[in-house]
């Protein structure tokens, strides 16, 4: 995790002067011109384009909220301290509702650090090779940044440099014109990247983030035959595949392995980059806040034998990272096990070191399933479903029975069970709503959803004060 080692050093040189390039908001052009001046300069600038990935206390990150708690995987536990994931559960959340503040503020964070770098690199006279990685890496980041924003917000204002104060206050961009550049800018970024990076760069961008990340924006759009494309290519770096143990994707010692095409690095260092997951999913009887407890219908949504069921979920008399887990350990009687790990593994609670993987193999596998399926390609579309369920089958205690093959080549039939798959493989990995969102279900499965209206969350009201420029979504 040497990028963590940047990122510390870099948020410290930050916060060490007050003449810092993110001191000052907006950013000067001349603040930033003086800053890049060497290799180490844009290496440094790259780094800090990292800081809001993780999910740590410092970056706020309530992006889980939005996935989990809004969706039918989990309710707010906790003790009544954070209302704005009370209010997601209920869909009465309001443009001010602290979580959507912090994490407008935290991508555009990432954004103009991003564009920082790709408007000042260029100009620096340095190795080549080592110049198209660190645009590469950027641009990238970038795309994630906005991803996260339009699939939150919808439609958004896009920067693609540093604009003068003047020009910030500018109405949003459409959603699909968004996508289209998170597309472009993947496409330019696989080309820079590397399809892997060394050991001690371990976390950084890849050839294959970039594609897989395309590949999720062409999802979005239901661009089924581009899907498959990027799937393709995604593949055909070969250097991805389906751990054998499932649960190797959550474990401390095995992560950033063969299924990770894109891992947000999280370290046990208390100060302030572990991963605050471990603490605010965690049942209160395992000295966590309990902000996500598992409800009773995501158990029952497993298939009688599917081992996946024991290795996210927390249930009576099972054994709970050396406890015996009991009813009384969450309201519904179930927590979550995954981004959890033992007392005894880390030194602060709220810092805990399981990444969080954005993008598995997993699930690219997933969107290759549900983009044949819509294209009515269902017999292609077995194969990689199969693929991933195969793997859950092995782990199972009687693997002749458990999880049968799917063999139908009925589209609706493959695309109830594809679907199904997506929940159960992916659970409390962060994207269940917007699943349910993409596919129409919403309204149907989420008591209180309004159709029309809860499909994208309201933009921060402190965001609309500034820029009188942005017209706020539709219902609210």
């Amino acid at each position: 995790m040497k990028i963590f080692r940047h990122i510390l050093f870099a948020q410290a040189l930050l916060l060490a002067s007050c003449t810092g390039i993110l001191d000052k908001e907006p950013i000067a052009t001349l603040d930033a011109g003086s800053f890049f001046q060497t290799e180490d300069d844009a290496i440094q600038a790259l780094n800090a384009a990292y800081q809001p990935l993780p999910f740590t206390n410092n970056n706020k990150n309530f992006y889980w909220a939005f996935a989990e708690i809004t969706a039918d995987e989990a309710i707010p536990g906790g003790d009544g301290s954070r209302p704005g994931i009370t209010e997601m559960e209920a869909f009465s959340y309001t443009p001010r509702t602290e979580e959507f503040n912090d994490f407008w503020k935290l991508q555009y964070t990432g954004i103009t650090q991003c564009n920082l770098v790709l408007d000042n690199v260029p100009n620096i006279e340095m190795n080549e090779s080592r110049r198209n990685q660190i645009i590469g890496e950027a641009l990238f980041l970038r795309s994630y940044y906005y991803f996260l924003l339009a699939q939150v917000f919808g439609d958004v204002p896009l920067f693609t440099g540093i604009v003068p104060p003047d020009q910030l206050k500018t109405p949003r961009t459409p959603k699909a014109v968004v996508f289209a550049q998170i597309e472009a800018d993947c496409e330019r970024a696989a080309g820079l990247l590397p399809t892997q990076q060394p050991a001690t760069e371990t976390g950084r961008a890849t050839k294959g983030a970039a594609l897989a990340l395309a590949a999720k924006a062409y999802l979005y759009e239901k661009n089924w035959e581009k899907v498959v494309e990027y799937v393709g290519k995604v593949k055909a770096l070969n250097v991805y595949a389906l751990m054998p143990d499932y649960v190797d994707n959550f474990r401390k010692n095995t992560q950033n392995n063969a299924e990770s095409v894109w891992e947000i690095q999280h370290a046990n260092l208390e100060l302030g980059v572990g991963n605050f997951l471990n603490q605010w999913w965690a049942s209160k009887k395992f000295e966590g806040y309990g902000f996500a407890e598992v409800t009773e219908a995501f158990v029952l949504s497993f298939e009688p034998g599917d081992p996946r069921r024991k290795f996210t979920v927390a249930m009576n008399n099972e054994d709970y990272f050396g406890l015996v887990y009991k009813n009384s350990f969450s309201a519904t009687k179930y927590s979550v096990r995954k981004y959890l790990q033992a007392k005894d593994s880390v030194t602060q609670k709220a810092d805990g070191d399981i990444n969080y993987t954005a993008i598995r193999f997993a699930e690219v596998l997933l969107w290759e399933a549900e983009a044949l399926t819509e294209l009515n390609r269902v017999a292609e579309a077995q194969a990689p479903l199969e693929q991933v369920r195969a793997r859950a089958r092995a782990q199972a205690t009687d693997p002749a029975t458990a999880l049968p093959a799917i063999t139908t080549t009925d589209q609706q039939t493959m695309r109830d069970a594809v679907r199904h798959e997506r929940r159960v493989e992916l659970g409390f990995e962060m994207h269940r709503f917007f699943d349910l969102v993409r596919w129409g279900l919403a309204a149907q499965v989420l008591p209180g959803f309004q159709a029309g209206k809860h499909e994208v969350f309201p933009l921060p009201q402190t965001e609309m004060d500034l820029n009188p420029a942005l017209v706020q979504n539709a219902g609210y």
